[in-house]
């Protein structure tokens, strides 16, 4: 083979795990095993058969979601939707993907927490971070997509205004690849199914403000023990919906 063509072949990419159980479903409905109509096992239940962790097949049935191959309705489970007649195939493997949400959390609960520390050392106000906070607020029913828009783009601009207000050059950089994995239609996807109701929504918004106020006011302590408190509440509702 010559260099040119070496060249040209797409670089290798281990498969996430979701992306690997979101290929067996898709294979499951390619086949007729999950015939349209059909409701999927639980999330419980694919686990179990799998081998891997409810949050890997929460993000799976969320990737399928995104394709159009599924449905999820709270409290009653996930459907196959029928398709245009033409039967689902396993994509080719794409150069990227979206991260796994679950990763890129954990990743932010080694970070976000000491980024609030070092912000609260400053100590200083931020007109922009006080701004988004303004617009979460506004924000009343998530099921309406031009404020599920708005919430998604305040919340993602908020955990980045943090990281600025570090002065930090590194940490801003390190700020811009957290906020391109929560602009991802992966991330969106599950943030979306587990902030469904007004009451989860203002409780968010109430975390936000607290961690702001903690920065602000200059309490390290506080401001890292209030962003690990609500990135770990994010982690359990987007986790599964069961």
């Amino acid at each position: 083979m010559s260099t040119d063509q070496n060249l040209t072949q797409p670089a290798f990419r281990p498969k996430q795990i979701y992306e690997q159980v979101a290929d067996q479903i898709r294979q499951s409905i390619a086949d007729s095993t999950y015939a349209a109509g059909s409701r999927l096992p639980s999330e419980r239940d694919l686990a179990t058969r799998l081998k891997v962790s409810r949050p890997a097949v929460r993000e799976a049935i969320g990737a399928l979601q995104n394709e159009g191959l599924v449905i999820t309705r709270h409290g009653s489970g996930t459907y196959v939707l029928a398709q245009d007649g033409t039967p689902p195939h396993l994509p080719s493997p794409a150069p990227e993907a979206d991260y796994s949400p679950i990763s890129a959390l954990e990743v932010r609960l080694l970070l976000e927490p000491a980024i609030a520390r070092l912000a609260a050392r400053k100590a200083t106000r931020d007109p922009l971070a006080e701004r988004y906070l303004a617009q979460m607020a506004e924000v009343k029913d998530i099921t309406d997509v031009h404020q599920q828009a708005l919430w998604s783009e305040c919340d993602r601009k908020f955990h980045h205004r943090l990281a600025l207000m570090t002065g930090d050059a590194l940490i801003a950089k390190m700020a811009d690849e957290i906020e391109q994995t929560m602009a991802q239609p992966l991330w969106n996807r599950l943030r979306d199914d587990g902030i469904y109701d007004a009451e989860r929504i203002q409780l968010y918004a109430a975390e936000h403000r607290l961690i702001y106020e903690a920065i602000v006011t200059g309490d390290e302590q506080a401001a890292a023990f209030y962003v690990e408190g609500h990135l770990k509440r994010v982690k359990r509702d987007i986790s599964s919906l069961e």
